[in-house]
């Protein structure tokens, strides 16, 4: 698939330009209020489509006519997605919603990959118990030149409207904020769970985490948008986008929730922060071996919400493990799966062939090979020194839990001075360094 190095600002539909989209959005506008529009076979297959893995669609009514009228008139529909570059990375808990996105793009339907570059000065509020910590404009512009980049790998370039939102955000001014701020209450605002359980704890909420949904909502007018996809977390603010585009005299967006991708703890959703995440640009071997890594229940749920494969498909081979199959297949295969997809099929088969190599107390191939001074060295400050550990402190905490081998053998022996010489040393199951030391 073919990626960008760079975002442009000013990427339009290529499919039909803005002003005949719009031109013709009104007429069907006026005409879907009148007209129903009928519910074929394709429509149907649609349907399913959109609703594989899906928390809630809300309302599936309104999202069967605007499907029903697409098929019928041809115009595509605008799908939006938003995400905040809080980060450098896209880990795999993004792609839930960035995968039905492509879904929806390969019917035919335009996608548009929203930059949430102004609300980032804010930061979502969406199930948080304090305020986030600001990033700076320098810090949200390197996260962003990224961001699309890595999104490439799952959707079609070619077909992908990319927008940021300081587009019509920097242009509501102070005037245009307190306007848009007016459309919304204190008390329907305090309905949100996030708030209303900081409010009744007594923690703080700052007046401008409210502006945060208001301008997640507005961005939908600005886009006009016919389905808004987010987390389960994120529903307060998918629906604050209805509301405004009722509010500005605009047909009302769907809205579609996907389930939050559990992380590699098999408890907490999928973040950097709780360090249980796997992230699309990490190398081949270390996506594989993560992937193998979680519990044979929670692999299920990533079937469903990361896999490609068929919903009949993925019940079967779950039919074929609770008969007495072994689960290690179908989790190797759902690794090679996703390996496959951020880097090739060529890429899996080696780290599949990687990780059966370590499993068996082999050595990888292309182990990095260090030449150290100062013989004899302690074995605290050799693990530190091969970049195996972030200090002396954690290498002796490896040490402690017999996490450290030298040639094979576990060291416990936290005193222990190596001698000149050559020898593999291995941290955990995937660190590997052949040392010299002189």
């Amino acid at each position: 698939m073919r990626e960008q190095s760079r975002i442009d600002r000013n990427t339009k539909p290529p499919s039909i330009s803005a002003a005949s989209y719009l031109a013709c959005r009104k007429t069907l506008m006026n005409q879907s209020a009148v007209t129903s529009f009928p519910v074929t076979d394709r429509v149907n297959q649609a349907l399913e489509v959109t609703l594989r893995g899906v928390d809630e669609l809300l309302p599936k009514d309104e999202w069967v006519q605007k499907l029903a009228r697409s098929e019928a008139t041809g115009v595509p529909l605008r799908i939006k997605l938003g995400l905040d570059p809080t980060a450098p990375d896209i880990h795999l808990g993004h792609t839930v919603v960035l995968n039905k996105m492509r879904q929806l793009q390969d019917l035919g339907h335009q996608v548009i990959f929203l930059i949430g570059d102004f609300t980032t000065l804010i930061g979502d509020p969406s199930g948080r118990n304090s305020t986030r910590p600001p990033l700076t404009a320098e810090q949200i512009k390197a996260n962003a030149e990224t961001y699309y980049t890595q999104a490439a790998k799952v959707l079609d370039p070619a077909r992908t409207e990319v927008r940021y939102n300081s587009e019509w955000c920097d242009q509501l001014g102070a005037r245009g904020m307190i306007q848009l701020s007016a459309k919304y209450t204190v008390a329907r605002m305090m309905e949100r769970n996030d708030f209303h359980t900081r409010f009744t704890d007594g923690s703080s909420i700052s007046l401008h985490e409210f502006l945060y949904p208001l301008l997640q909502g507005y961005d939908s007018v600005a886009l006009k948008s016919d389905l808004e996809l987010g987390g389960t977390d994120q529903k307060f603010n998918l629906m604050m986008g209805r509301h405004l585009q009722a509010e500005y005299g605009q047909e009302q967006q769907c809205v579609l929730t996907m389930p939050l991708l559990v992380g590699l703890d098999g408890v907490h959703k999928m973040s950097k922060s709780k360090n249980n995440y796997i992230g699309i640009t990490e190398d081949a071997n270390t996506m594989f071996a993560k992937v193998l890594s979680i519990s044979d229940e929670l692999m299920w749920d990533w079937y469903t919400l990361l896999s490609f494969k068929s919903l009949a498909d993925i019940a079967a081979l779950k039919a074929e493990i609770e008969a007495g199959g072994n689960p290690k297949h179908a989790k190797v295969a759902l690794a090679k799966e996703i390996t496959a997809r951020f880097h090739s099929a060529a890429a899996a088969e080696t780290a599949e062939q990687d990780f059966i190599n370590r499993s068996k107390g082999g050595i990888p191939d292309d182990i990095p090979e260090i030449n150290l001074p100062g013989a004899p060295l302690g074995i605290g400050a050799l693990v530190k020194q091969a970049n195996l550990a972030a200090s002396t402190g954690e290498a002796n905490r490896l040490i402690d839990g017999g996490g450290v081998r030298i040639d094979g053998n576990v060291i416990s022996d936290r005193a222990l001075k190596l001698d000149a010489g050559t020898f593999v040393l291995q941290v955990g199951k995937r660190k590997f360094a052949r040392v010299t030391l002189s």
